[in-house]
């Protein structure tokens, strides 16, 4: 897991100007205004060779009647709460403050490294203004200015230098990693419980038990594997508690680092928009897909006819990605549980399968010759060679000829199609290029 620096300080002393000066970004919105910050904003940082999440907060503020200032007090305790290092910004025209006094004792009692960061530094006169934040009682006050990037570099070293060593998902890079990913309360824990054959995860009917992303070794039966519990995504407007919101980004990072994804649908509440935003994650970030109906004990109907019916509501749903497993499993009475394994080790061995180039023309060719793509504008595409690109986390093939221009997305997907049908790639994107020959 990467190191996280939380940006603390009061009001309008430009710690979203350095968020963005350091994430080299304009992610976070900059005004004159005081309190114009009210979420965390989460950006990226790397610096000789290091790399850390950068958070930019709220201003600290006591005391007000604002019903928006106790709730940025909040974001700003969780964030000093979660961090490896804080970075305290102050304003040197200004001086120390009243609210700085108090964001400085609350940074002491935290007990973690902190960085003074003397913000709007311009010139060398100011420099010498700085010297009264040694009353603080934080160390030496590096001055910066966020507007030009003065003396960022200088800071930055000074942060790298005060970041713990970096924490290992306590994983090996080679072993395929299994994320089981869904909405909260979908029983992601119990199924990975079941797996391991221990409660090694706390479950509970509450939704959003789990908050960390928990990596687990699996090695059993010859399957050998991280198994990944992530916490429920939900929707943003229902992201009310603090510790959530690091949660469902931590959820969204276990997706981005798996391989395969094992998304979990509650079949007593069926599909919901929200398993159709995971789902959409899971496709930008082209990872491995399985679809995993839990709860089918509660199920009263359980005809071929009524799994059929899912199936097909499920494939309406996410089209036009259809070609995934589906199983209808229940975590609690352990029903098709090692089947869900099995199916992901497929999934995985999908997304590294090779066609040799022989092949791939031998029977791609004739389904070319016979359905070629339509001719736009009197213009026939003729495709002439087909192969696979080597490497790569998705199967991507390269189709050349004449026009790629004209080959709209219909005739891509009708390729893919005829793809599946002779190569199984059940559970894996596939990419499609066209280029001129």
């Amino acid at each position: 897991m990467k190191n996280v620096v939380a940006i603390v300080g009061r009001p309008n002393v430009g710690k979203s100007t350095l968020f963005n000066r350091l994430t080299q970004s304009r992610q976070a919105i900059v005004n004159e205004e005081a309190g114009t910050t009210r979420d965390r904003q989460y950006g990226r940082v790397e610096w000789t060779g290091r790399e850390f999440s950068l958070i930019d907060t709220g201003g600290w503020v006591v005391n007000s009647d604002d019903v928006f200032e106790s709730e940025i007090n909040k974001q700003v305790q969780v964030a000093i709460e979660e961090a490896d290092v804080m970075l305290f910004v102050v304003d040197v025209l200004t001086g120390v403050t009243d609210l700085d006094d108090e964001v400085a004792r609350k940074l002491r009692r935290s007990n973690k490294p902190v960085i003074l960061a003397v913000n709007k530094a311009d010139n060398y006169e100011t420099h010498a203004l700085a010297a009264e934040f040694y009353s603080m009682g934080l160390g030496d006050p590096y001055c910066v200015s966020a507007i030009n990037g003065s003396y960022t570099g200088d800071l930055l070293d000074r942060i790298v230098e005060a970041l713990p060593a970096e924490i290992s998902d306590e994983t090996e890079e080679e072993l395929p990693r299994i994320a089981v990913v869904g909405r909260p309360n979908a029983g992601k824990s119990s199924l990975v419980n079941a797996f391991i054959g221990e409660e090694r995860h706390i479950v509970t009917d509450i939704a959003g038990t789990t908050r960390d992303s928990i990596y687990t070794k699996y090695n059993k039966f010859g399957l050998n594997f991280y198994l990944v519990d992530t916490a429920g995504i939900r929707k943003k407007n229902k992201v009310n508690e603090d510790l959530e919101y690091y949660s469902v980004i931590r959820s969204i990072r276990a997706i981005e680092n798996s391989d395969v994804c094992v998304l979990m649908v509650d079949a007593v509440r069926g599909i919901e928009s929200q398993d159709l935003n995971i789902f959409s994650i899971i496709c930008k970030n082209k990872k491995g897909l399985l679809v995993c109906v839990n709860k089918w004990d509660l199920v009263e109907d359980k005809s071929p006819e009524s799994i059929k019916t899912y199936i097909r509501a499920i494939q309406d749903r996410f089209a036009p990605f259809t070609d995934f497993p589906v199983l209808f499993i229940s975590a609690t009475t352990k029903q098709r549980i090692f089947k869900v394994l099995e199916k992901a080790r497929d999934v995985y061995e999908n997304r590294y399968r090779r066609v040799p180039t022989a092949k791939l023309n031998e029977v791609m060719l004739p389904i070319i010759e016979n359905t070629p793509p339509p001719a736009i504008k009197g213009k026939y595409v003729k495709i002439k060679y087909i192969t696979q690109l080597p490497g790569g986390n998705v199967p991507s093939f390269v189709f050349f000829c004449n026009l790629p221009q004209w080959v709209k997305e219909p005739y891509r997907r009708f390729l893919e199609n005829k793809m599946r049908e002779n190569w199984d790639f059940s559970g894996t994107p596939i990419q499609i290029f066209m280029r001129e020959k």
